[in-house]
């Protein structure tokens, strides 16, 4: 249970983790009592403050909104309660923010109120007469005016994922190398103690058997000889335990090629590797942002070569024993560096490698190369997974029941489903559904060669008696050939001429184009082209959008450019291919 003072208190959170926060610096005392008592509830227990990260965020609102108060009723502050809250102040703290951060586009506003709120909601749950009708009323809804920016990460270009990924890939075969050929020299050395620290397998044998060499070793002038032969104290470690930039190589390639979460990764603990199976295997993992803490399992590919995921945890596994031997730990990641020997990373902090991640991309060009906006690539575990998805998304066709691998349907379709690298691809989809449609509503024009050969597409059989009549013109209404004029499947019965306007031939199953009609379909095209500076976008496109979309993609295609540029100038010659009388009277 947290203990409270005044405007502090301390609380436990996940990995054992326990953190004080003292609030007395700031103004408005009494109602930063009311807040930090609410927070203090639930800080660590309940699933949206359970992690440090999360409390330190709501601190940091609580603390901006108490200064702003202090601002607005700077007379008042010293004595300023719970009670003296208004639904004016809290708008026009949230107008602050939404000017605070209009240009970097951003869902602090929203977050910001939202977990004010919330506290606030607390408060009045553990004393109901602590506000009027209006602040109950206001408590109702976290804003009025700021919104949720739906502006999810972008998948990195794939050159510079699979640049990363065969980075992180040639970095874990120099460390299996590294560690083995020190765990070899370890063999052949002996107690320093007596055979002295000037042999490098003597050193490698006192870390095999004791752990990393110290700041306090190193104090020692005969230990001293031992560490220059490999170049210092962290490279000497390093021939025998993983360090963590090693840890961050292998984190990457893991990523690139599961798409697991970053920080469920760094946690993977020793025995993570479960139901092996028919050259398959599952990794389990804790997901801490999920509810209850959920435990859940990703189905990878097992073998002995690191393209196989469980490969490379097969591979981290066999580095990391000693280290975790020494640390008496099971947490998979045990590495040494400046702290010494670790198991995994200090708990709460949200990215512990970003400094290694910095220095690993600029040690192999990465951050050299352009990002989707033009700017230099900054690494980013997040993104990798991002991309992972992306990657996955495009082999699933865009199936959201195929792609949405431990999310459901809706958390897949907004967060890795819905971005910019998939805007293309979209916009690509949703043009071939529409023509799928309009195919399947209209059958492509049927296009004879002078052979009488089909140039089209299409479904239609046409017999010889119509194909002769199609290439002699005797059954020609002007932009096609009519396979029965009197067999219209517009007409009203049976035996009637077709009623339709002329343009009406490019929608119809009778029609038969050759290049006999090609110069009349450019003439109508080019009126087609002067109607739009007529007609209003609209009125065009109902009366000649789908005649356009059938000249432009089903009939002028399916002829040769040389077929095309004869027609075209036999077209500007106006005659005999002027529009007829008919159609005239028609289109006005």
């Amino acid at each position: 249970m947290p203990e409270i003072g005044p405007v502090a208190f301390s609380a436990h959170f996940d990995d054992g983790i326990e953190r004080r926060f003292d609030l007395s610096h700031l103004p408005c005392p009494r109602l930063v009592r009311h807040l930090v008592r609410a927070l203090a509830g639930v800080a660590g227990r309940e699933r949206e403050q359970r992690a440090v990260f999360t409390t330190e965020t709501t601190v940091r609102q609580i603390e901006g909104f108490v200064r702003f108060i202090a601002q607005a009723e700077p007379d008042d502050a010293e004595h300023f309660d719970v009670d003296d809250l208004t639904p004016e102040l809290l708008e026009a703290f949230e107008l602050k923010l939404i000017a605070d951060y209009r240009e970097t586009n951003s869902n602090i506003p929203y977050a910001t109120m939202s977990g004010l709120l919330r506290l606030l909601r607390l408060v009045r749950d553990e004393d109901p007469d602590a506000f009027g009708l209006a602040m109950q009323a206001r408590l109702g809804f976290a804003v009025v005016k700021a919104t949720v920016t739906h502006r999810p990460l972008d998948a990195y270009p794939t050159p510079v994922f699979e640049a990363v990924e065969a980075a992180a890939l040639a970095d874990i075969r120099k460390v299996r190398d590294r560690i083995l050929e020190g765990e070899r020299l370890a063999a052949l050395g002996e107690d320093p103690a007596t055979g002295g620290w000037r042999k490098p397998e003597n050193v490698l044998w006192h870390i095999a058997r004791h752990g990393p060499l110290t700041k306090e070793d190193r104090a020692d002038n005969r230990v001293r000889g031992g560490v220059g032969l490999f170049g210092g104290q962290l490279r000497t470690n390093a021939r025998m335990f993983l360090t963590r930039t090693d840890v961050l190589a292998f984190l990457v390639l893991l990523t690139c090629q599961t798409g697991l979460e970053p920080e469920c990764a760094r946690a993977l603990k020793a025995d993570c590797l479960v139901n092996p199976a028919r050259g398959y295997v599952s990794i389990a993992y804790v997901k801490k942002r999920a509810r209850n803490n959920s435990h859940k399992t990703l189905r990878v590919a097992d073998g002995g070569a690191l393209h196989h995921p469980a490969g490379v945890i097969r591979l981290a596994l066999r580095l990391t024993a000693r280290g975790r031997q020494h640390t008496d730990s099971d947490v998979l990641w045990a590495h040494t560096g400046r702290l010494g020997l670790q198991a995994g990373f200090r708990p709460g902090v949200r990215s512990p490698l970003r400094e290694e991640m910095a220095a690993w991309a600029a040690g192999h060009g990465i951050d050299q190369m352009k990002d989707t906006d033009g700017r230099p690539v900054v690494l980013d575990m997040r993104r990798l997974r991002k991309t992972y998805k992306s990657r996955r998304y495009r082999q699933a066709a865009g199936i959201l029941e195929d792609f949405a691998e431990g999310h459901s349907t809706q958390v897949a379709a907004r967060h890795y489903a819905d971005i910019e690298a998939h805007r293309e691809l979209h916009e690509v989809a949703v043009e071939n559904g529409l023509r799928e449609v309009l195919d399947t509503a209209l059958a492509p024009p049927v296009v004879l060669t002078g052979q009488g050969e089909r140039a089209d597409e299409g479904r239609a059989q046409l017999t010889p008696p119509e194909v002769a009549a199609a290439l002699s013109g005797e059954n020609d209404v002007w932009l096609a050939s009519c396979k029965d004029f009197y067999n219209s499947p517009y007409a009203l019965k049976k035996g009637s001429g077709c009623p339709t306007a002329i343009w009406g031939c490019m929608e119809c199953p009778n029609a038969v184009f050759t290049t006999r009609h090609l110069p009349s379909i450019y003439s109508f095209a080019a009126f087609l082209d002067r109607q739009r500076d007529e007609l209003s976008i609209a009125e065009w496109k109902v009366r000649y959008g789908l005649a356009w979309e059938r000249i432009i993609s089903g009939i002028l295609p399916k002829f040769t450019r040389q077929q095309r540029i004869t027609a075209q100038a036999i077209a500007e010659s106006a005659a005999p291919y002027a529009l007829p009388a008919q159609f005239l009277e028609l289109t006005t």
